[in-house]
């Protein structure tokens, strides 16, 4: 066997796309090898990838496929041999087909009777033969949404390729992938080591190019982002907070990760620290720094991707580009609390929710007959929760959600609070979004739970009435998501209440939209639908699922 190194350089590929893009290069090529009959050993081999190259890595290929073995059947004998035991036309063609004389045919056997079949071996083909139809049936097979085009040809792929490395042992094989023909030059950091890199062997590949400022490994590129940004938030006595979705979207952009540590000025700390971090992750892909206590500091971190001679420069053009930033969100916070929680509400009524559902303030005004309903039968204090529905909706008129959408509901909190609420109201304002998205925690308030259940009634209700039941991979008011999060909610709260008498309450209080509800139990059974994975994750075995569901 030998080692197998195949290298795609590229310019800058698309973030999100990268990682997929990686995996599917890699395994297109084990799979074309697996196709052919190659043997190779995969231990401990991954892809290989930066922002400039898609690479696989193999450190053993056999050099050529197994000896070849065909088998291709025949007629059957009343077919073949006529009543004197000669060839018929049919057996002669197919022995001319095969090549040789019908007399060198043998015989098989299967369940409708004896026939002829013609068995051949040959040699198989040399890997590096192999090699070109391989790195092309591999790229063709990546998924790439948006192929891009350059210069005077027809070729296409995510962006336009520059270079090829392709190794079968110490030996270059020779081909050529949309115009570029292949050798043993890689290309270093573009900035750091601004040209071409020899790569003796494919075992050499990883250290070569990390000798040139490139760490073409993901796993290991990711890791020093991790240690580098928190060492930088040590040295500003803080904690990083570094989520997997922007740690893996940087470790996407740079080459050679080399963390800076910024800060701000702290009266930016006034704005809700959620609009602050949202800003810094989303748009900047920054790292905030958070104390002990979990609140936001006035430092953050960034990554270049060089490591400069004067890390003070960056770090003020980083600081200058988050400056304008958290500027606006200042503006918007202060402008909002000036218009107060309350009086932002009574723009809701020139909203349209839904053209037959009318509103957002009549959703509103649905949703708090809902709470109040909910909360009596599950305990609650129903004042508190129609208070909070009454308020849930009104932070969708203020300047910080209509520039930080993501912000709804938590925004909401912080006026209310600023408003003098009660810290139960604004905290059920801002738990009735739970769970926002899959494996998020349900509301842990009673207040915010019976608002959570109360508006995902109403939206289920509604949706259904307004002619909006999912098909297929359509769900524009996502009904599925809300059914879920209205069964979660029930159950992991522990909630007895009687589900269908709540859904005939949610379809009552469509009367006045002129929508036309479904059937409380066809809302039920959608709901129940939706357990069945919920349970499933669980380890409930299915048979267990549906003869519980029988007893509904």
């Amino acid at each position: 066997m030998q080692p197998l190194l195949i290298e795609l350089g590229t310019e800058e590929l698309p973030v999100k796309a990268l990682p997929g893009l990686a995996q599917a290069f890699f395994d297109g090529v084990v799979d074309a090898l697996h196709k052919r009959g190659i043997e190779f050993d995969r231990a401990g081999a991954k892809p290989l990838y930066t922002p400039r190259r898609l690479a696989v890595l193999l450190p053993g290929v056999s050099t050529e496929q197994p000896e070849q073995r065909s088998e291709v059947l025949g007629p059957y004998l009343n077919i073949a041999l006529d009543a004197d035991g000669q060839p018929t036309r049919a057996l002669q063609g197919f022995a001319a087909k095969a090549g040789i004389d019908w007399s060198q045919l043998e015989r098989t056997t299967d369940a409708k009777g004896e026939r002829f079949v013609h068995r051949s071996n040959k040699p198989g083909a040399k890997t590096v033969d192999l090699l070109a139809e391989i790195v092309h049936e591999s790229i063709a097979d990546m998924p790439i949404p948006k192929p891009m085009r350059w210069g005077d040809h027809d070729h296409a792929f995510a962006r336009p390729v520059h270079w090829l490395v392709l190794l079968l042992g110490k030996d270059v094989v020779d081909i050529e992938v949309m115009g570029v023909r292949s050798d043993r030059m890689s290309r270093g950091h573009r900035f750091e080591h601004d040209k071409p890199v020899w790569i003796g062997i494919p075992g050499d590949y990883v250290d070569s190019l990390r000798g040139a400022h490139v760490l073409v490994d993901a796993d290991e590129r990711r890791a020093r982002i991790g240690r580098q940004v928190q060492e930088a938030a040590a040295r500003a006595g803080g904690v990083a907070r570094v989520t997997e979705d922007n740690l893996e979207q940087v470790n996407c952009l740079v080459e050679w990760p080399s963390a800076v540590l910024c800060s701000f000025e702290p009266e930016f700390l006034a704005v809700p620290q959620e609009a602050l971090v949202a800003t810094m992750e989303t748009n900047q892909k920054f790292f905030p720094v958070l104390d002990d206590g979990g609140r936001l500091t006035e430092h953050f971190i960034g990554i270049a991707n060089i490591e400069s001679q004067d890390v003070g420069e960056v770090s003020k053009g980083y600081e200058r580009v988050i400056r304008p930033r958290f500027s606006d969100a200042k503006f918007f916070f202060d402008e909002d609390l000036k218009q107060g929680l309350v009086s932002m509400g009574d723009g809701l009524k020139t909203v349209t929710y839904q053209a037959k559902l009318g509103t957002v303030a009549d959703k509103v005004a649905r949703v708090a007959a809902l709470a109040e309903a909910v909360a009596t039968e599950v305990g609650a204090d129903p004042v508190q929760a129609r208070r909070a529905a009454e308020l849930s909706k009104n932070d969708l008129q203020s300047r910080m959600v209509n520039e930080f959408p993501e912000l709804q509901g938590i925004a909401g909190r912080h006026y209310a609070l600023a408003a003098g609420e009660a810290s139960e109201i604004a905290l059920a304002i801002d738990e009735s979004y739970q769970p926002r998205f899959a494996g998020d925690d349900i509301a842990l308030s009673p207040a915010g739970k019976v608002l959570a259940i109360a508006e995902r009634l109403d939206t289920l209700a509604g949706g259904f009435a307004a002619g909006l039941k999912p098909t297929g991979n359509k769900d524009p008011f996502a009904l599925r998501r809300n059914a879920l999060g209205l069964a979660r909610t029930l159950i992991e709260s522990g909630f007895q209440v009687d589900l269908p008498a709540l859904l005939t309450l949610a379809n009552g209080g469509l009367a006045a939209t002129g929508a036309a509800p479904v059937e409380a139990g066809e809302l039920y059974d959608f709901i129940l639908d939706r357990l069945r994975g919920y349970y499933a994750d669980k380890g409930v075995p299915a048979s267990h699922f549906t003869a519980v569901a029988e007893l509904r």
